[in-house]
């Protein structure tokens, strides 16, 4: 068999991460009425990773502790340090609703760039394209050994062609270096980068055994629920005492715990359905769920931005599909209008069933579906709704429930909502929620729940725990007296109060062994985080744009992306936010996407904003954007007048609360 070459990751010899120096930066801001750890009279983002990394490289050193110093236990100490996860805010001018104003924009236009940056991106193409095949070209003949695992040898062939790899080894190869950087520990408001540095153009990389604390815009942590501390985690770990870490099989053999169906009730009042079933993964909730909806003689409408999941679900369906231009409602209504007339290829039969499939939150371009629009479509052409909210689901809406909630729809009007508990829950895998007779039939026939391992038990504990702090918890009732969640073990149409929704839940909905703080009960840290997110969100979007960048997606989203454009300012974006140009500045990890997950000469940095930022984590984004991009001139957007980074730091609030503030003047 010819050996196939693989990069790998070398470590030198060094102490383990609890005697490592942790390098850089500075973060986290202290309680007001505890000692502040920050060295700087203002809160400030450099000020706290200065004190973290101090305090992680005191840890690694053991030495006598001065007189007086705060025992490493301290009580105190310990609850700053714990701003790591989640910051600390308490000014409420930094709140706001997540809803939708009717008349606002769903998405603004993106901008187009100049003649100049988009020739120029394809020129960079063109001649890293043609450097890679001569390398190759030349590289086959005189370095042969280098080659050995793309060619034919002692008549087996290669198992990777030089073609189907070319992408990676010339172009991404270059860049490896800023994608699937290892972390250690949570990955909450700042996350934990192992260092590592390559001395072989990212074949291989060697760990120098340190670490560096930096301020998170990467991980999928809308709500902050991505804790080791707090009474999420604290469930979770009684939920392991009770019922260890795995349920031991599928679902639909001796796979199905009491927490399963605890916590499909809950996601199914929480999104004001009738009925759900959960997943373990999230992409095979659509992959599978898919295939059990439709088959051959049936149509799938699909956004051409739909995530990848659905795309491989239709494909293993055998329905037939058709795209249409994204979020055009014109293009959507000319396709039914066609499909419905038409009917099948060839025979021109009616079709079995159309069913349109839309996101709620698009990942890589922070765009919403246009719910309303969609709705009164299909009110005129009569067809099934599946609307997969991956990414909208906790993060929009006054409740947090969606786009349903954000646009002020019946969610039982659409006929299928899929989600995952990844993104906003700290958990993983997905969701599909829909009527009672649905449910039950995708329960039969999807793969998730005949062969895929059962959801564990501790990612349900947080599931049930994070879903109850946000709707709250109604008081148990008397003894005696019966409860909605003990007349039937399936939910049903009779036995669910869709007048509830979306209000709190019945006691009897959590475990009674789940003891969880006062201030999850009655959701109050859940609104909270609600409302933090949807300032974080709003203000980070408005500034970027009043700074000058092109940005993309709705003011709303969460999900904030910055294009770049050029592939050779991609590496230098990320790199430069990670290490910054001052030496004393906050650390920033962030993504860059690329071809093939966005298009050519659609190169971008995605950031993702969450709960657990305050407002002085996005004044240091903020700044640092200002910083890079004058560096690397990525202000390419047109807007006549644009504000200074101090000015939209200090009119943040006008900037998240007035439209026209935000919109060029």
């Amino acid at each position: 068999m010819p050996s196939l070459r693989s990069r790998r990751e070398t470590s030198t010899p060094t102490s383990s991460l609890s005697s490592s120096p942790a390098k850089t930066s500075s973060f986290l801001y202290p309680r007001p009425s505890q000692p502040s750890l920050a060295t700087a009279s203002r809160p400030d983002a450099r000020a706290y990773l200065t004190a973290v990394s101090e305090r992680e490289q005191r840890a690694s050193t053991p030495s006598p502790a001065p007189v007086g110093a705060p025992s490493a236990n301290h009580p105190q100490l310990g609850a700053t340090l714990a701003d790591k996860e989640f910051g600390i805010c308490h000014n409420a001018a930094y709140r706001h609703t997540s809803s939708y104003r009717p008349g606002e924009q769903l998405a603004s236009e993106i901008e187009e760039p100049s003649y100049y940056i988009l020739i120029s991106t394809y020129v960079s193409y063109v001649l890293l394209i043609v450097i890679g095949h001569m390398r190759d070209f030349f590289g086959k003949r005189m370095f042969k050994k280098h080659y050995r695992h793309l060619m034919p040898r002692n008549g087996v062939a290669a198992l990777f062609s030089d073609f189907d790899s070319f992408y990676t080894r010339r172009l991404k190869l270059r860049i490896d270096d800023c994608f699937g950087r290892p972390t250690t520990g949570v990955p909450g408001r700042t996350i934990l980068t192992v260092d590592r540095h390559s001395t072989d153009h990212n074949q291989t990389y060697i760990l120098p055994g340190t670490h560096t604390r930096a301020l998170n815009v990467s991980s999928y942590n809308y709500l902050g629920f991505a804790q080791a501390r707090g009474g999420c985690a604290d469930a979770v770990e009684d939920c392991i005492k009770r019922y260890g870490v795995s349920a031991g099989g599928a679902r639909l053999e001796a796979g199905t715990l009491d927490l399963h169906t605890q916590a499909e009730r809950l996601v199914a009042r929480f999104v004001g359905q009738e009925d759900a079933m959960v997943a373990s993964m999230g992409f095979a909730t659509n992959s599978t769920t898919l295939p059990a909806l439709v088959s051959k003689g049936s149509l799938v409408i699909s956004d051409e931005l739909n995530h990848s999941s659905i795309r491989f679900g239709v494909r293993l369906s055998g329905a037939a599909v058709r795209q249409y231009k994204h979020n055009d409602m014109g293009a959507l209504e000319a396709l039914l209008r066609e499909a419905i007339s038409q009917g099948q290829p060839r025979t021109h039969r009616p079709w079995k069933k159309i069913l349109v499939v839309v996101e709620g939150l698009y990942s890589m371009e922070g765009t919403l579906v246009d719910l309303p629009s969609i709705m009164e479509l299909k009110k005129k052409y009569k067809f099934y709704l599946y609307v997969d909210e991956a990414h909208s689901i906790g993060a929009l809406g006054p409740h947090g429930r969606g786009v349903c909630d954000y646009f002020g729809i019946n969610p039982r009007e659409v006929d299928i909502l899929m989600g995952t508990v990844t993104k906003s829950f700290g958990a993983a895998g997905g969701y599909i929620s829909g009527s009672h007779a649905l449910i039950q039939r995708i329960r039969e026939r999807s793969h998730a729940m005949c062969y895929a391992e059962s959801m564990s038990p501790p990612v349900l504990a947080q599931i049930i725990a994070s879903l109850a702090s946000i709707c709250g918890v109604t008081p148990p009732l008397p003894e005696g007296e019966p409860d909605e969640t003990q007349l039937a073990w399936e939910p049903s149409p009779e036995t669910s109060i869709e007048h509830a929704h979306p209000g709190p839940v019945p006691a009897g909905y959590v475990p009674k062994w789940m003891d969880l703080p006062r201030e999850l009960l009655d959701g109050s840290e859940g609104r909270d985080r609600l409302r933090r997110l949807a300032f974080n969100a709003r203000y980070l979007s408005s500034a970027l744009r009043a700074l000058g960048f092109i940005i993309s997606g709705a003011r709303d989203s969460p999900i904030v992306p910055l294009f770049i454009f050029n592939p050779a300012k991609l590496p230098m974006f990320s790199r430069l936010m990670q290490k910054r140009l001052s030496p004393s500045a906050a650390s920033i990890v962030v993504v860059v996407v690329a071809y093939p997950a966005t298009p050519l000469i659609s190169g971008r940095a995605r950031f993702c904003v969450s709960a657990a930022h305050t407002k002085q984590d996005i004044d240091e984004l903020l700044r640092a954007c200002d910083e890079v991009g004058d560096v690397l001139g990525l202000k390419l957007g047109r807007r006549k007048h644009r504000w200074t980074v101090e000015e939209c730091i200090e009119r943040a609030e006008e900037l998240v609360r007035d439209d026209a503030a935000a919109e060029d003047n």
